[in-house]
């Protein structure tokens, strides 16, 4: 429950303010080291959105959290402010699922590939994904076991229950076939 909470600290909603944690309680500082926060620019519009890193060079999100531009910034616990553990890296590529439906929101996975590798310290580590068949916030990781069972996807705009995640475990092929690819 508590890494569901964490997420939601990520989940900055247009009427929340940035930093703002809805129902839930501040996490120790640096204790999640896969988070990740998105900066996502598209046209005029800004917004922001949660995920997770997975290897050095790939971040996992919901691919209703597209743009034009993103930029990631890892190892922060506040946002507001500049720390020492913070590594912003620029979205080389977005690769949303093929399939991913925005008026339903099915499919609602995204890669997205990093200009250059993280550094892994103890602020920045990825995360481990599911290995066989498990059932799994806006792009924030549904975490079980410290293994990434899903990625929320959509939910009430307050933030409270219920929310849904898209299953990480059903797109592992994808997820591999494509980080090979690139």
């Amino acid at each position: 429950m508590q890494p569901l909470l964490l997420l939601l600290t990520f989940l900055l909603l247009p009427r929340a303010k940035a930093g703002e944690i809805i129902g839930g309680h501040e996490a120790k500082p640096h204790s999640r080291p896969y988070m990740a926060f998105l900066q996502i620019w598209d046209q005029d519009d800004q917004k922001r959105c949660g995920g997770f890193l997975i290897r050095e060079d790939f971040v996992l999100t919901a691919a209703h959290c597209w743009g034009s531009s993103v930029n990631v910034t890892l190892g922060a616990h506040n946002i507001k402010d500049r720390e020492r553990t913070q590594q912003v890296i620029p979205v080389r590529k977005a690769i949303p699922h093929p399939d991913y439906n925005k008026k339903n929101y099915s499919n609602d996975i995204m890669l997205l590939k990093l200009e250059r590798k993280a550094k892994q310290t103890a602020a920045v580590r990825p995360l481990s994904l599911p290995r066989g068949k498990a059932r799994g916030d806006s792009g924030g990781p549904l975490v079980c076991n410290n293994v990434a069972q899903g990625i929320v996807s959509y939910g009430q705009k307050n933030g409270s229950p219920p929310r849904a995640c898209t299953k990480v475990s059903g797109f592992l092929p994808w997820i591999k076939k494509t980080m090979k690819s690139l």
